[in-house]
């Protein structure tokens, strides 16, 4: 016997009455894909799938979601979707991009919801990416646990998480990484498999070693129900089932629902081009067949049924012309929603306190998670090593395990995807993760959560769902840290809109500049400069400061003139500003040693957002620009700033606008020599400056 199998529930006479309900919705999920069919010229404007085939499973699986409940649908759900009470108006509205489509006003697909609705279950941004959404919905389960493991829930509900896959999606490396942490840290979730054996023209056998219920065993906690997911009567059993587990047991299943895809793969691949016979195969299990003889053997009969069927098509196309009928875009918002708004719009604090002592960088930046971990409760931090044990391999988390708990500072697997991709899911449920990728040369496993999923979540939400999440990466050459310990990865990070990234050059700003990250609202990736951590390097002395009080925090977007020319100098045309940020704020500063008075430094603090009217300032100050940086520099973001500062202050400038990298190559080398000859150094500074202030 299955171990949900005593879990059952509702008797066979209100299966009965539900089934009703369940028809009529099938019958809707029907004629609305064959509308679609039918009106191309409408329907067929944007990309869509539908659920044809997997209906009974979606209905099953929609009827069991309660209001304190989350759900990631993935983009074939549409039934799911009329389960849970959307009219087809609402889903057509999205269907063709309208400027009322509740999810993302015409921003996303069809059937990509994003949801906070009362009476609803809450749908954090959906995106197309197969299998993506695996780890944000872990995510979700994730941070329920852990309020429930705190007291903070605020009802006595027992919410769960819904992620609904393709069995396509199963071979992705982020599932597993998904289920790997859910049985670990035994989350409640229903992974729910639809299985209808088609990629988009790849088939199962071709994919695959074995389908989802064969996988899930090697999983060990992972509970595991395979189901004929065209049958709504088992389905709904199953489904009922396998969330009444989840709600008691309180860890994760995996229901594997065979299903036959009676649509397309999408409006974009349709099946006469490659399917064949298969076609009429399938078609032999449909849920509608199956679901009408279940009725008539419970009473109904053609004429009842028929009654349904009409009622259910006359609304479908009444919302289809009403939905073709509404207003597009007016695209006066179109680039709203980039950021939720943040609160900290001003420096506070005290950065030199009386009486302080001077600390090291990687002090500043534990004192002010401490800080946080103390004052928040939601708040916690996660990530390879930074847990009991050791603390981070920079002691970065030293003794925060000791002081919060191992439920709120915590190692992970090796998992930088799903580090990255659970802060979706946590900030949904209003959790507000710190979290840390070890270095930043392995941060490209996460690199496809961050820009699928974090990025984006706020801008397709139309600000719903805003992403709060502490990203923290350890960047940065020195002393032969070698070609994988060593990346700079800044200008990767700022192509990606949605997130916003930070480059702390002093123990003071890192205190400020931590705090403001964990406050906004937004995904921030704070980059931290392993040779800043201790000022061990030649000339980084002043990276230890004076450390700022509890309340000390700066604005994100607001740079710093570490150092200033002499006015006379400026005035008299001698003067020079070098632009940069991180390790480039010390060796530019050594550099103007040869140069007495005459080279200011701007210290950009925050690369996105850019504190371009302080750049333009000094710029058209000094009219001669050095932009410095420790990334190679061919295509790089120093080379993009010169090129901004050179259209905008063009006129203002007497000498071209000076730039200086690392040498173009894919890695750092070990030799210590042959790093030293890849990066910028004091010496190449200034022998650039002398050109630029002779040009």
């Amino acid at each position: 016997m299955n171990i949900v199998e005593s879990y059952k529930v509702m008797s066979s006479k209100e299966l009965k009455n539900l089934s009703l309900d369940a028809y009529r919705l099938m019958c809707m999920a029907k004629r609305m894909a064959d509308l679609y069919d039918e009106k191309k010229e409408i329907a067929g404007k944007y990309v869509h799938s539908t659920s044809r085939g997997h209906e009974a499973i979606q209905l099953a699986a929609g009827f069991q979601l309660k209001e304190y409940d989350f759900a990631a649908p993935y983009y074939r759900d549409e039934s799911m979707l009329l389960a849970l009470g959307f009219r087809p108006y609402e889903l057509m509205l999205q269907l063709m991009a309208k400027r009322d489509d509740p999810f993302s006003g015409g921003r996303s697909y069809y059937s990509h919801p994003s949801l906070k609705r009362k009476g609803f279950p809450t749908i954090p941004h959906q995106s197309a990416a197969t299998g993506m959404q695996a780890i944000p919905a872990t995510g979700i389960a994730h941070g329920i646990a852990y309020l429930e493991s705190q007291g903070l829930l605020k009802s006595k509900n027992k919410p769960l998480v819904l992620c609904s896959l393709g069995d396509g999606s199963i071979t992705e490396g982020e599932v597993a990484e998904a289920f790997q942490m859910a049985v670990l840290k035994k989350l409640p979730i229903v992974y729910l498999v639809q299985d209808n054996n088609w990629g988009i023209s790849a088939t199962g056998k071709e994919m695959r070693a074995m389908d989802a219920y064969e996988y899930a065993l090697g999983f060990k906690g992972l509970e595991r129900v395979r189901v004929d997911g065209s049958d709504f009567e088992e389905s709904y059993h199953a489904m009922e089932n396998a969330f009444e587990f989840v709600r008691k047991e309180r860890r994760p299943i995996l229901v594997h629902a065979k299903c036959p895809l009676l649509g397309h793969h999408t409006s974009g691949v349709r099946k006469e081009w490659y399917r064949g016979v298969d076609i009429v195969e399938q078609a032999k299990a449909d849920p509608i067949f199956k679901l009408e003889a279940f009725l008539k053997r419970h009473g109904e009969n053609d004429l009842s049924l028929l009654t349904i069927r009409e009622a259910a098509e006359k609304i479908v196309l009444t919302d289809f012309e009403l939905a073709a009928q509404s207003s597009d875009p007016s695209g006066d918002d179109f680039v709203a929603h980039e950021f939720a708004p943040t609160k900290i719009t001003e420096e506070k604090g005290l950065r030199c306190p009386a009486n302080a002592e001077k600390v090291i960088m990687v002090d500043a930046a534990l004192h002010a998670v401490d800080d946080i971990l103390r004052t928040h409760p939601e708040a916690i931090f996660y990530g390879q090593d930074v847990g009991r044990r050791l603390g981070g391999v920079f002691r970065e988390a030293a003794t925060l395990a000791q002081k919060y708990g191992d439920e709120r500072v915590f190692n992970t697997p090796i998992q930088e995807a799903y580090i990255i991709g659970s802060t979706v899911g946590m900030s949904a449920v209003g959790v507000k993760p710190i979290v840390e990728i070890q270095f930043a040369d392995y941060i490209w496993p996460g690199i496809n959560q961050l820009v699928i999923e974090v990025s984006k979540s706020c801008f397709l939400s139309q600000g719903k769902f805003p992403v709060q999440a502490l990203i923290r990466v350890p960047v940065g050459a020195y002393g032969g840290g070698g070609p994988y310990h060593s990346a700079s990865i800044e200008s990767t990070l700022l192509n990606i809109r949605g997130i916003k990234v930070v480059y702390p050059s002093n123990a003071a700003d890192m205190k400020g500049l931590l705090k403001a990250s964990f406050y906004d609202p937004n995904p921030v990736v704070l980059l931290e400069h392993k040779g800043l951590y201790w000022s061990k390097v030649l000339g980084t002395l002043d990276a230890k400061t004076i450390e700022p009080d509890e309340d000390y925090i700066i604005p994100l977007g607001k740079a710093n003139i570490i150092q200033y020319a002499d006015q006379g100098k400026i005035d008299s045309g001698e003067s020079a500003v070098i632009i940069t940020y991180g390790m480039g704020a010390y060796w530019a500063k050594e550099a103007s040693r040869s140069f007495v008075g005459r080279i200011e430094v701007l210290d950009l603090r925050t690369l996105n957002p850019l504190d371009w009217d302080e750049i333009v300032s000094t710029s058209k100050k000094h009219g001669r620009v050095f932009v410095l940086t420790e990334e190679p520099l061919l295509n790089s973001f120093a080379e993009s700033l010169a090129g901004r500062i050179s259209k905008e202050c063009f006129s203002y400038l007497d000498a071209p606008i000076w730039t200086l990298g690392s040498a173009n190559l894919p890695a750092v080398p070990l030799n210590v020599d042959l790093e030293k000859m890849m990066l910028p150094s004091v010496a190449k500074v200034s022998e650039e400056l002398e050109k630029l202030l002779t040009y």
